[in-house]
């Protein structure tokens, strides 16, 4: 099983956040690691990701405003969060995607992990 651990502090300049997300378990590789988030009434909805060889994909409403990272040697992926606007509270989400080795039965199988979402409350 693989657990993440999402946890934010405030950035150095105005306005600004850093989650980090941080992945734990056995014998696994996350491929893609992503940040989604949920608004009151509105479905969850991906915001960033980023690949294994680190290409990173955005969504338009941040594009330039938010950084998706990752340190592969610590399994964490960081979103950096910058001019943020009262349209960006919602509750985040990191995910990770990717295989898991059973070291029992020496089966890799897939995997889909979910961190356990943070309140993000941004006041015009």
């Amino acid at each position: 099983e693989v657990e993440l651990q999402a946890w934010g502090r405030l950035g150095a300049a105005w306005g600004s956040l850093r989650l980090s997300c941080a992945a734990s378990g056995r014998t696994f590789s996350a491929n893609a690691m992503n940040w989604y988030c949920q608004a009151p009434g509105k479905q969850r909805e991906l915001v960033a990701t980023t690949t294994s060889d680190g290409s990173t994909r955005f969504d338009d409403s941040v594009k330039g405003r938010f950084t998706i990272s990752r340190d592969n040697a610590k399994n964490t992926v960081y979103l950096e969060m910058n001019s943020l606007k009262p349209e960006d509270t919602a509750v985040y989400y990191c995910n990770a995607d990717g295989w898991i080795l059973d070291s029992l039965t020496g089966r890799v199988t897939d995997f889909t992990a979910w961190g356990q979402g943070t309140q993000v409350t941004v006041s015009s």
